[in-house]
Parts: structure tokens; C-alpha cells; sequence
């Protein structure tokens, strides 16, 4: 084999890579750590997000991702360069991979263009783009290609991707900045409005794994935080219940329900009864916040499931595009003029 085949599910918050023949072989966090007085990065993934709100002045952790489209060109590159090598690195080539990107629905042919040149310049040999509510449907297995409608919510790091899905094409889509970053916010907010503490984004989201749930009937649930008192500026701890999460979170969750619902008001009557008997798909790591499912599902009258491991969803689903590229060929955004417009 002369070159290695790479499917890159670049997200805002997380990045999984898939080298054929291998599976998964990278899921680390869209986080670079960057030297200002050399321009040099230090670290990528995991060891950069450890250092995030950890480093001194002249180092700065950046997320070179946001809402799922790149923000910083030169450090999106560097990353995709690192995760690149770390794949090729089992085994020489003599030509850069084929690589595959999920990229969010609708987003504009500027932002393609971005993905395609970051990735290439990364060294990559051959670019694809495919959107990732279709990458997510093929890696759950389900019938794209036939005259059955699909629908797929896929709640990211930066953004949240609805995409109802027929005949390996969008049929309907939304793209919307509600997903796990904005629930870290929301958690930030509450917090230092009702407590008076402030905390960082990592506490946020470790309160929202541990505690976090939308269902009214959860079993009770608390947590302790520490983070800085606000009005005397020294630190503090508080204990946090479900309830507070749930509060925080919820003008956020009306959104996603409320979009889910414009979604489906436009889907055409018999994809719509597809739907109806098929059931929602949840994918992407907002799919595991507790009790999400039964409230979409209770909304909406619909059944919802989320997708058996829905955060490497996309990964899988490049990486069966990769096993029969030729077959999979009209899902891709082949070029810009290819695009569709966006919603």
C-alpha cells in the first residue's frame, strides 16, 4: 500500500482519527498550546488541554476550532499536521493519505475551502469533505441510499448539526450553536450569578458530566466546586445540585428542542412518517447528556435513540466511506461548486 487512508472527525472540542485497516487510532482534544515568543507549538491534544488556564503569559492554549469551522488557519494546520504524522507514523508512505473530514451541514464554501487547504497543507495527498450528520448516519449503519427518511442530531463541542437524510443526500438541515461548549457557558453563567463564584470551563464540564441531567425525574444528584468568590476574591466551594444544572441548561435545551421542531415542521409528509416509525438518532457527545432522549422524545412525539458510542459516530462512518470510497462518492462534497446551499 502506498499511502495510508485517514478519516478525520475534526470537531471543536475533540478530534478522532481513523486509519483504515486500524480503526480509531486518535481521540484527543482540539486544543494547541502555542509559544507567542517563538510562534512554536508546544503541545497538542490532551497535553494542551491540561494546560488550559494552567499556563504562563507567554503560552497560550487555543482551541484553534469554533462552532465546528476553523478560526485560526496557521494552528488548525499544525493540528491536523500532528494528528496526521501520529497516524502515518505505524508505517512509511511514499504519498500524503486520502483523507476524509466531517465537516458540519451547511456551512459556507469559504469554510470548506479552509478544511480542504488546512488539510492538504497538513500533508495530506487527497482531500474529501463530507458533512457530518452523513458521516454519522453511515457509521450507525443506516440505509442512506434508499427512499427512507433518516434523521440525525448531531450535539457536537461547537455546534448541534439536525439533518433529516434520504437518498444519500440532506433533505432538510439545521445548524445551530447550541452544544457542549454553550452548556459549559450556561453552567458558568448560572453559577456566578447565583452563587457569586466564578469557574473555569473545565470545572464546567466536569460538573455537567458528573451531575448533569434535563429529566425533571432524575434521581437527586450533587456535586462540590470551588472556584473564586466574586465579591471577596479569595476561594470558595459550594455545593451544586441537578436541579441547578437543569436550570442552567435549560433555555439551551428549549433551543435545541424548539429547532428540532422547525426541522420537522419542513420535512416532506413521507419522510416524515419514515421518521415517525424509524426514530431520531442522537450522535455526538451532548447525545449522553442524562435524560435528553426522554424529553426530545416526549416533545417532539417522536422515539428517540441515542446511537450506540454516538461520539465516534462520524469517525466510523469516514472510515466505512474509506473501505468503498467509489460506492460512497455522491454523499462527498466533492469540490465548492459542489456544495449545497447553504440553509
Amino acid at each position: 500500500m502506498l499511502s495510508n487512508d485517514i478519516g478525520l472527525d475534526l470537531g471543536t472540542a475533540n478530534t478522532l482519527v481513523y486509519v483504515r485497516g486500524k480503526g480509531i487510532v486518535i481521540n484527543e482534544p482540539s486544543v494547541v498550546a502555542v509559544n507567542q515568543k517563538t510562534g512554536q507549538v508546544v503541545a497538542v491534544g490532551t497535553e494542551a488541554k491540561n494546560m488550559l488556564g494552567r499556563t504562563p503569559s507567554h503560552i497560550v492554549a487555543v482551541r484553534p476550532l469554533v462552532d465546528g469551522v476553523i478560526s485560526d488557519f496557521e494552528v488548525t494546520e499544525e493540528m491536523i499536521s500532528y494528528f496526521l504524522s501520529r497516524a502515518e507514523e505505524q508505517s512509511k508512505k511514499l504519498f500524503g493519505p486520502r483523507v476524509i473530514v466531517g465537516v458540519p451541514s451547511g456551512i459556507t464554501n469559504v469554510e470548506i475551502r479552509a478544511v480542504r487547504d488546512a488539510t492538504k497543507n497538513a500533508g495530506a495527498g487527497e482531500v474529501h469533505i463530507v458533512e457530518e450528520p452523513m458521516a454519522a448516519a453511515i457509521g450507525l449503519r443506516l440505509p442512506i441510499g434508499e427512499p427512507v427518511g433518516n434523521m440525525i442530531i448531531d450535539i457536537g463541542g461547537g455546534t448541534s448539526d439536525i439533518a433529516v437524510l434520504s437518498l444519500g443526500g440532506v433533505v432538510r438541515s439545521k445548524n445551530l450553536r447550541v452544544a457542549g461548549d454553550k452548556f459549559n457557558n450556561d453552567i458558568i453563567s448560572y453559577i456566578r450569578n447565583q452563587f457569586k463564584i466564578l469557574i473555569g470551563e473545565k470545572t464546567a464540564e466536569n460538573v455537567k458530566h458528573a451531575i448533569g441531567s434535563v429529566h425533571p425525574d432524575s434521581p437527586p444528584l450533587e456535586a462540590r466546586i470551588k472556584g473564586r468568590d466574586l465579591i471577596t476574591g479569595l476561594p470558595r466551594e459550594v455545593i451544586v445540585t441537578d436541579t441547578d444544572i437543569r436550570e442552567a441548561l435549560a433555555p439551551s435545551i428549549e433551543s435545541l428542542i424548539e429547532s428540532t421542531r422547525e426541522v420537522l415542521e419542513t420535512t416532506p409528509p413521507e419522510i416524515l412518517a419514515d421518521i415517525m416509525h424509524r426514530g431520531i438518532y442522537l450522535v455526538g457527545g451532548g447525545a449522553l447528556t442524562s435524560g435528553l432522549a426522554e424529553l426530545l422524545a416526549r416533545e417532539v412525539n417522536i422515539p428517540v435513540h441515542v446511537a450506540p458510542d454516538p461520539l465516534t459516530a462520524v469517525a466510523r462512518g469516514a472510515g466505512i466511506i474509506l473501505e468503498d470510497i467509489e460506492s460512497y462518492r455522491g454523499v462527498l462534497i466533492e469540490n465548492e461548486d459542489a456544495l449545497p446551499p447553504k440553509k
